[in-house]
């Protein structure tokens, strides 16, 4: 798995950590007709629902699974879309979709992963102005679930921990643990531990809220390198652009 487009990911990581919390979602030197986002789709279908904790475990897998796709390397078709992407600031915009739009976007180029009966479809990520129209008539609000019981994490997956402090909608938090699962791939990748992905299956993670005690003692602080090399675990700071205010940690992934 050599130069995968998150090899750029890791090297930003520790950086953005450091920024002032005003700097985080500065964004006067963007040109709107340049920005990109990866669509994270959720099925919701209004007669039968998924559980909240599952639709958030497949939105994280398939994120990360967009990035890792053999269509994403150098010379795949979907290489150019996905390095100019995560090269710029890594936006998600989640969407949710039932019936016959649900089937819609199945024909768009990205990769579906299903949990439990749960299904998100991660989409290829491109310019905002060019949204295609399957995607740009979903709605982006409606997408609140209740919270589920999940139960403790299995021990052999990585466990995205939603910060207990920081109430979100299902689609917010999908867009997060996206973001959690790629700076995990790219912070494995950096570390030149590749057999990892041999038996990371289908990109399977645990999404869970810990007590407030566990996420005092995950969290990374001011020194994301030793969090990493200690605790392994990597730090998803949002620029604050909806719901939650700039330079929040919403999630900490976690190796098992």
């Amino acid at each position: 798995m050599t130069g995968t487009v998150l090899d750029t990911l890791a090297d930003r990581y520790a950086h953005w950590l450091g920024l002032p919390a005003s700097a985080t979602n500065d964004v006067s030197d963007e040109d709107p007709a340049e920005v990109r986002a990866m669509p994270v789709i959720l099925r919701i279908e209004r007669g039968d629902p998924p559980q909240r904790t599952p639709l958030l475990e497949a939105a994280a897998a398939a994120a990360v699974a967009v990035c890792l796709d053999p269509r994403a390397e150098a010379e795949g078709e979907w290489h150019d879309q996905v390095k100019a992407w995560v090269d710029s600031r890594i936006r998600k915009v989640s969407r949710r979709a039932r019936g016959a739009h649900w089937e819609a976007v199945q024909s768009l180029p990205g990769v579906t992963i299903t949990v439990d009966g749960a299904s998100a479809r991660a989409l290829v990520p491109g310019l905002v102005a060019e949204t295609p129209k399957e995607v740009s008539r979903l709605q982006i609000s409606g997408s609140e679930i209740p919270a589920d019981d999940p139960g403790p994490a299995p021990p052999d997956v990585p466990t995205l921990w939603l910060n207990p402090k920081v109430p979100m909608t299902a689609g917010k938090a999908a867009a997060q643990v996206g973001h959690a699962s790629m700076l995990l791939a790219a912070a494995l990748k950096a570390d030149g531990r590749e057999s990892y992905f041999e038996d990371w299956k289908d990109f399977r993670c645990a999404v869970r809220t810990p007590p407030l005690r566990t996420w005092a003692s995950l969290h990374p602080g001011d020194d994301p390198l030793n969090a990493w090399r200690r605790r392994q675990v990597v730090a998803v700071r949002d620029a604050g652009f909806t719901e939650v205010a700039p330079g929040t940690v919403t999630v900490l992934a976690q190796l098992p």
